[in-house]
């Protein structure tokens, strides 16, 4: 991640210029019937619907209605009771396409897609659960300090090939171990990696290299920088794709923290730095380490905000048992100099590309809520010109030299619901809905009996 140009050198979107009609025809003529308008719920899950494209006008027009529960609706289908949902009568949202995000999709000919955004279903006002209102708000609060996030987004992801066998019925692909950093067949052997990353460069998000990761099965594949609501667009359309490839193979890919026991958990790492209203990077010094003022606040605003971060970036049960000593994923909240035991990492880059690696979050994290939650906390360490420790020194997870992350996601839940400065930019109504979302996930987690109870307590009590 270097320099400040918010777009790259994408391509422009299929849809780009012309009004929904001029649209929909440009779109007939090359072959495309069918428009998928696809917008991200509370915990990140692409939901969708295939348009007609002479019917594309209309959905422009009135917007498309969806239940207003689907921000409430679990990966099962359980429904959790949630203000505004149930209680309500579970009233619709609408969603309307954002024709400047089309863009064909290259594994599904005949087929474009778009983001929708999500509005009140008898006004204009946008729905305030709606992950990327979310951001926006961040964003605004943010430039209200003559500030605009700039950010890199890196994700991980485990690829598994069935196997009825399993108790998951899947495996994970690739066979052995040891092919860290790095590509080709040894640890790819059906070419997985290079088939994606050329349909997520025909796809234009902004793809910029990959290789095999950590785990086996395990991959990482680079986002390029750009302006927040646009990195975040494209890290939630980025975890969609790579969904939907995998299974064109038969496969599947899956984002979740920890998959297995007995490999390491896939990271969902930012690269943040802000520019001011001339491109110039803040972070920025030519003093010292190389860091200015505004970067040590920010900081020190990411480490004060980060047990309330944490349920954001480490949204599920699951995601604990990614932390902890020795694993390289954070379990101190700290910050240091191209260090990767630290929380908060400071690539050796100075000028322009001047930055914070924040590596709290996990690839199951919603985008748009996680870098949300990221520029709140940036806001609030800029805004109170907040004071950062002395960066940690050597190899971390000691825990004398620093304060231990929550260690399960009520205690992150509770961090959230305490920290009133966050949720008054984030919006008081979205934090009460991931609240009580979430706090009917761990109840439900609560109540279930899992294979490692029968395993411990079965045959022996």
């Amino acid at each position: 991640m270097n320099g400040h140009d918010p777009e790259g050198a994408r391509d422009a979107p299929a849809g780009a210029g012309g009004g929904p009609r001029e649209v929909a025809d440009r779109l007939a003529g090359e072959g495309i019937d069918v428009v998928r308008v696809t917008y991200p719920d509370l915990v990140g899950i692409d939901r969708a619907r295939d348009v007609l494209v002479e019917r594309l006008p209309d959905a422009v027009e009135h917007g498309l209605a969806f239940c207003r529960a689907v921000y409430h609706t679990s990966p099962q289908g359980d429904t959790a009771d949630v203000a505004g949902g149930l209680d309500a009568g579970m009233p619709d949202i609408r969603v309307r396409p954002d024709l400047a995000t089309l863009v064909p999709l290259p594994w599904e000919p005949g087929v474009a897609q778009c983001l929708g955004e999500a509005y009140e279903p008898d006004r204009d006002e946008p729905c305030p659960e709606g992950p990327r209102e979310v951001l926006r708000r961040a964003v605004e609060r943010l430039a209200g300090l003559g500030l605009t996030a700039v950010a890199g987004p890196e994700l991980e992801y485990y690829l598994c090939d069935p196997d009825p066998g399993s108790p998951t019925g899947w495996r994970r692909y690739g066979g052995g171990p040891g092919s860290v950093y790095s590509a080709g067949r040894k640890g790819d052997p059906d070419g997985h990696l290079l088939r994606t990353l050329r349909y997520l460069r025909d796809l234009g998000l902004g793809v910029t290299m990959g290789n095999h990761e950590f785990g086996v099965g395990q991959f990482e594949i680079n986002l390029d920088h750009s302006e927040a609501l646009d990195a975040a667009d494209r890290a939630f359309r980025f975890k969609a794709a790579v969904k939907e490839i995998a299974r064109t193979e038969g496969r599947l890919a899956t984002f979740m923290a920890r998959p297995f026991n007995d490999d390491g958990g896939s990271g969902f790492h930012v690269h943040l730095s802000c520019v001011d209203a001339t491109g110039h990077n803040v972070f920025a010094s030519g003093d010292g380490d190389g860091l200015s003022d505004v970067a040590r606040a920010a900081v020190a605003g990411v480490l004060e905000h980060a047990p309330a971060l944490a349920a954001l970036l480490n949204p599920t049960v699951n995601s604990y048992k990614r932390f902890g000593p020795d694993t390289l994923a954070p379990w101190l909240i700290d910050w240091g100099l191209d260090n990767r035991s630290a929380m908060v990492r400071i690539p050796p880059e100075r000028g322009a590309a001047t930055r914070i690696e924040v590596r709290l979050g996990d690839a199951s994290a919603n985008p748009y809520l996680g870098i949300a939650g990221l520029l709140a906390a940036v806001h609030l360490g800029v805004r109170d010109k907040l004071a950062a420790p002395p960066p940690l020194e050597g190899y971390g997870y000691d825990p004398a030299k620093a304060p231990v992350l929550p260690a399960d996601l009520p205690s992150a839940l509770g961090a959230l619901a305490a920290d009133h400065a966050l949720a008054e930019v984030l919006g008081e109504r979205f934090v009460a809905s991931f609240l009580a979302y979430k706090r009917d996930e761990v109840a439900r987690f609560g109540r279930h009996v899992t294979d490692w109870e029968f395993r411990e307590y079965g045959y022996h009590l």
